[in-house]
């Protein structure tokens, strides 16, 4: 079976895992997920009871996500539960995205965004439908299941991962493929303009991903279900 065709990989494998190959693509993602652990593990690993430094930090951002959010997610306990998630969907999107303005990205040799790739947009869409589905068990109990009686609730639980999906792949994709194409045609003057564009599309990708989670989320954790 050529799970090279089944996994979309852009350029040819660098080695094996088994019978999965594992590309620039599949790299690129290790590199974000091992910068991400790293500096949650040096942000948390003396927390004091009074913060000080790198831990003063992260708290005063915890609060004002958690402030963000609550406009969001009316349900506190819910919002404190699934504030990591978004926070990690949030920095995964946007690092993935910038991944793709560094040097050399995007050829065979280089970087490759992974939200670029529908494997990977289709894996965070279907992680933030299973949180979904989580937090809403969790808040309601299995009064949730009232929600699917109704086919119009039922298309909304389907349709709504395949938006998160083809929204930040198309938009990741789009991007990647008009860029490549102005560097072909003038290598010196276009593309700055463009990747500045794309510093600020890629945080907007992020974000409304996020938001838009984080909205499902609210809505699953409503007491009105």
């Amino acid at each position: 079976m050529d799970f090279t065709a089944v996994f979309g990989m852009w350029d040819a494998e660098l080695f094996r895992l088994g019978p999965i190959p594992v590309d620039h693509l599949i790299v690129t993602q290790w590199v974000i997920i091992a910068l991400f652990a790293l500096v949650a593990f040096f942000a948390t690993r003396r927390m004091k009871m009074v913060p000080r430094g790198a831990q003063n930090i992260i708290e005063m951002l915890i609060e004002k996500v958690d402030g963000f959010f609550g406009g969001i997610i009316e349900n506190e306990q819910a919002r404190w539960r699934v504030t990591p998630v978004l926070c990690a969907f949030f920095v995964f999107i946007l690092l993935s995205n910038y991944s793709g303005l560094l040097p050399g990205a995007g050829s065979v040799e280089g970087f490759q965004p992974p939200t670029g790739n529908w494997n990977t947009t289709l894996a965070l869409a279907l992680c933030a439908a299973a949180t979904v589905q989580i937090i809403g068990f969790k808040q309601n109990g299995m009064h949730y299941l009232h929600r699917f009686k109704n086919p119009i609730n039922i298309l909304e639980e389907v349709t709504h991962p395949m938006s998160l999906m083809l929204r930040l792949f198309g938009n990741i994709f789009a991007e990647e493929t008009i860029l490549v194409a102005l560097l072909a045609l003038a290598p010196f003057m276009i593309p700055s303009a463009i990747m500045g564009l794309s510093v600020l599309l890629g945080a907007i990708q992020a974000l409304v991903f996020t938001l838009l989670t984080a909205s499902y989320i609210g809505s699953a954790a409503s007491k009105g279900h």
